[in-house]
């Protein structure tokens, strides 16, 4: 048995999760059992949990010379329409056939007896996440310039997917996108919250009364930022996969640059709970500024509103982190002695640079 931040984490059987408080992460007789299945490998398995992600889980399974990525949602109870794992997969196999870089899916589980959520398997990749060190193959000032250019690149071809016909047309409704994104997360607020941090309601009623009008539809990713990124192993700096396609839907593109610029470190800018990958500060990366700059001249779009999306953005991850900070308080991340506390102030710190971004927007409206 096995403890991971928020409880026990992984188990040998059903049997022995049967006599927990708390449901484990992965059980191993149950996985087993699925892989036996879908013809994955044989004898005994061998597990590691992977990724930096606070809420979706993601384990390495090797078995018999194979090895698989299992991803799964937290423990239940789960709000409404979030934690996905049977559409994440789905969206992913529709994208992989657009020619988006994404691991392959093997197989998906729709049985909750088994860990007690859906999820699902894909693929091994051999490429690197960069987030706190810069891996050497990638550490040169060319490289790291070209790393940063990847990540715009990347983007700016998926947005150019037309999403008009097909399967991807079923994955969303463009139209009022930016709108319903507000309206939501508003009402995420009051459910997530025990404090009181009135530039919440005050950020929500700027941003719906200076709701910019979408210049383009295309899949929004939802969390686009180099920490969803597996580059490759080898120079030149080239993505190899997007990874995390939990928010993914159809909408405004702009959501997902102004994300990425809003949530990208750079040096002389005060860190937030959102600063991820810290390697950007350092020299050779592009800034904040130049990355919207290169989006700019490949799509032609006007980004006059970008701080408008920028303030959606950093709005949007206080709501999500005061989620995590409320799960901290009332004991449900037990073992989480670092990011849940920080979030005290961390929340008002990502309302006052959203608050910043605002102010941006008012003065490039004069």
């Amino acid at each position: 048995m096995h403890t991971a931040p928020d409880g026990v984490e992984v188990v040998a059987s059903r049997e022995e999760a049967r006599h927990l408080d708390s449901p484990p992460l992965l059980v191993l007789d149950a996985v087993t059992g699925f892989l036996d299945a879908q013809g994955i490998g044989h004898g005994p398995l061998a597990w590691q949990r992977i990724g930096d992600g606070h809420s979706n889980v993601t384990y390495l399974i090797e078995r018999g010379g194979q090895s698989v990525v299992l991803r799964r949602g937290p423990r239940p109870p789960l709000p409404k329409s979030t934690h996905d794992m049977v559409r994440e997969a789905r969206i992913q196999k529709i994208l992989g056939g657009h020619g988006v870089p994404v691991p392959d899916i093997l197989a998906v589980c729709e049985d909750e007896s088994l860990l007690g959520v859906p999820f699902y398997l894909m693929s091994r990749l051999d490429g690197t996440v960069v987030t706190d060190t810069i891996p050497p193959h990638l550490s040169t000032a060319a490289q790291r310039r070209a790393t940063s250019e990847a990540v715009v690149d990347t983007l700016v071809a998926l947005h150019a997917i037309d999403v008009t016909e097909g399967e991807l047309a079923s994955l969303g409704r463009p139209e009022g996108y930016l709108g319903r994104q507000v309206e939501r997360f508003r009402g995420l607020w009051d459910v997530n919250t025990t404090r009181g941090l009135p530039a919440v309601e005050r950020i929500a009623d700027w941003l719906a009364r200076n709701l910019p009008a979408s210049q383009a539809a295309s899949v929004v990713h939802g969390d686009y930022r180099m920490g969803n990124l597996m580059f490759a192993p080898r120079a030149p700096a080239r993505v190899l996969a997007i990874l995390d396609w939990e928010m993914a839907t159809l909408g405004d593109p702009l959501a997902d640059l102004g994300y990425l610029t809003a949530t990208w470190s750079e040096a002389g800018h005060p860190a937030t709970p959102l600063e991820l990958t810290r390697v950007t500060r350092s020299p050779g990366y592009l800034t904040q500024r130049q990355l919207a700059e290169r989006y700019q001249h490949r799509t032609s779009l006007d980004l006059t509103p970008l701080p408008w999306y920028q303030t959606l953005a950093l709005w949007k991850a206080a709501i999500f982190c005061e989620a995590i900070y409320t799960r901290w308080q009332r004991g449900e991340r037990p073992n989480d002695t670092v990011f849940g506390p920080s979030l005290e102030t961390g929340v008002p710190r990502l309302l006052e640079r959203a608050g910043r971004y605002a102010s941006l927007t008012a003065t490039t409206r004069r």
